[in-house]
């Protein structure tokens, strides 16, 4: 909550900034929201794009920092003036009525290409957006990095057995290669903009390892030995910050922690209290699971209609047995008759 001094009354009003959806928790701090808030939600201007003349703006946006061009306005198509609607006689009617009719029609038929220019105002062009790198930062990057993450893709060039262009782009996993359907990752991010042909042909020449993952980044530091699993320890870059490792049981760094200056035996307490903790339990399955046992009941119900049959049957034994004992006794009556004579 701030408060605007140009409002007269000075009562205060709230300012908003979006969070980057892969932002742990613990790791929003009054330093990082006062950072957001620094930043204008308009976006801070860069600079003017030579080429087009753009204006190109760095902005926090819901998914991270990122930046684009500012497209401007179209200009409204003038509007054609109204035809005057002049009375023609019909020859039918003295007082013209038909013709006057006839004008409003082709006036009217007139405006509805007006409402196709306007549906292809919808499809204009897109401003060029580009996410900033892990490297930049959207308080200090300048205008030359922008330029260059608005060129991307890039163009590397033209594989010559395939005739398929290949494009070097920033994705949600990093940097990486795309021939057709075919798609490499790039050890770094400046690969993006260096890497040629030649390099790219290569990279498509290894065999494709499993999935998206690249080649493996080397630790940040190295550490002794765990006395626990009795392996080497590491600290490495993750996702959502820096972890020491033995290879099998990874911790994250806590606040107070540096890369730096972390000694082996507070590394090999972190190490002991993930283990403590335990694996993480997946109840996800075991709801799927119960959910696919549903179906069994509808089968269970479908039966039911085996016993109305079967009630049926009994019905039509037991009116075919009445039947018959009624034929019975009908035949029997004429033998009394006989007696009594």
């Amino acid at each position: 909550m701030v408060k605007n001094d140009d409002d007269p009354d000075g009562d205060p009003i709230s300012q908003r900034a979006n969070l980057p959806d892969d932002l742990p928790p613990d790791e929003l701090t009054i330093d990082f929201a006062e950072k957001l808030f620094a930043t204008p939600q308009e976006g801070r201007k860069l600079g003017v794009d030579p080429l087009t003349g753009h204006d190109i703006v760095a902005k926090e946006g819901r998914f991270g920092p990122y930046v684009t061009e500012i497209l401007p306005e179209p200009e409204p198509e003038p509007t054609p003036p109204e035809p005057d609607i002049v009375p023609v006689p019909s020859g039918n009617d003295g007082d013209g009525g038909g013709g006057v009719k006839t004008a409003v029609k082709k006036a009217a038929a007139k405006k509805a290409p007006a409402k196709k220019a306007a549906a292809k105002k919808a499809t204009g062009p897109k401003p060029r957006t580009g996410s900033l790198l892990k490297s930049m930062d959207l308080a200090t990057i300048t205008l030359e990095d922008a330029l260059k993450l608005l060129s991307l893709p890039r163009v590397v060039g033209v594989d010559p057995e395939s005739k398929e262009e290949i494009t070097a782009q920033n994705g949600r996993y990093g940097p990486y290669l795309k021939k057709g359907t075919d798609s490499r990752s790039l050890a770094d991010e400046d690969q993006m903009f260096t890497v040629s042909l030649e390099e790219a042909l290569k990279i498509y020449a290894e065999p494709k390892r499993r999935g998206r993952q690249g080649e493996a980044k080397p630790p940040l530091r190295e550490l002794g030995v765990d006395p626990i699993s009795e392996k080497p320890m590491v600290i490495k870059d993750g996702r959502f910050g820096p972890y020491v490792t033995d290879g099998e049981t990874n911790a994250s760094l806590r606040k107070d922690d540096e890369v730096e200056t972390i000694t082996d035996d507070r590394a090999s307490e972190l190490l002991a209290d993930r283990r403590a903790r335990g694996p993480v339990k997946k109840k996800a399955p075991a709801k799927k699971a119960a959910a696919k046992k549903a179906p069994a009941k509808k089968a269970a119900a479908k039966k039911a209609p085996a016993k109305k049959a079967a009630a049926k049957k009994t019905a039509t034994k037991t009116t075919a047995a009445k039947t018959t004992t009624k034929k019975a006794a009908a035949k029997k009556a004429p033998a009394k008759k006989t007696d009594g004579e």
